[in-house]
């Protein structure tokens, strides 16, 4: 890390992998001390000891954002354990919306409740928990207190067999929006960041875009990256910015 971290301040990421929410971690780690949240440490612990080898403060905390209970005892044990006395600075809503890929009409209720589950009512419990935290933060924050949401294409754009993804983005999206009409005269920012395109992560290795030609999707050590920067700059950001802010376009 170029500089020691804030320990004022932290940051607070849900959702992180192989791919934006690694490099957003990495990213935010050089301003503050982050906490990855996330279903399995295999998600989280790689990021934790690569932020940690570098000089950095990060934290690992297991937990499935569609369940408020264990979001609640994560941000509990990171008020009382891990970060007593800090501010959150910035919280990222980053985790994955699982879907199916098949026809409408082969859709299950279960197929558009997994897409929900997380892309949806997930966002929902961690603003309800992350937005009072902000907003406590907003009169020693030196940059506005932001609560990010990473988009796709589908926030703005169906497609034939992405209906359940779809859905969820939509859904998403619309939150985060409302949101931002809401929190922002009182100091809080919130904002979709859109990367409009497949990207080539091991989660996406099956999905075909472009054809299935050799470079018919978006490298992820150039979209994350562009991404994460991208995010840290909206949460320095002391202006007012676009609610829908797209990064990269792929397709």
């Amino acid at each position: 890390m170029s500089a020691a971290p804030s320990a004022a301040f932290y940051a607070l990421i849900a959702g992180t992998g192989s791919g934006t929410g690694a490099a957003a971690a990495l990213r935010f780690a050089r301003s503050y001390p982050v906490v990855l949240l996330a279903r399995s440490p295999a998600s989280y612990q790689p990021v934790v000891d690569q932020i940690r080898a570098a000089g950095g403060v990060a934290h690992g905390l297991s937990a499935d954002v569609a369940d408020p209970a264990a979001l609640d005892a994560a941000l509990a044990s990171v008020e009382s354990d891990l970060l007593p006395g800090a501010r959150l600075a910035a919280a990222v809503y980053n985790a994955n919306a699982g879907f199916a890929v098949k026809p409408f009409l082969d859709l299950t209720v279960g197929d558009l409740d997994a897409s929900l589950g997380t892309g949806a009512y997930g966002l929902f419990h961690f603003a309800q928990r992350t937005i009072p935290l902000l907003l406590a933060a907003v009169p020693s924050s030196p940059h506005p207190p932001s609560l990010i949401v990473t988009g796709a294409t589908a926030s703005v754009r169906g497609s034939a067999r992405f209906a359940s993804f779809a859905a969820a983005k939509f859904a998403q999206r619309a939150l985060a929006q409302s949101l931002a009409r809401e929190f922002g005269p009182r100091g809080v920012h919130v904002a979709l960041a859109i990367v409009d395109g497949s990207i080539d992560t091991p989660w996406g290795k099956d999905r075909v875009a472009n054809g299935g030609v050799d470079d018919g999707k978006i490298k992820p050590e150039a979209v994350s990256l562009a991404r994460a920067r991208t995010l840290l700059s909206l949460s320095h950001s002391p202006f007012p910015f676009p609610f829908a802010l797209d990064v990269a376009r792929g397709c």
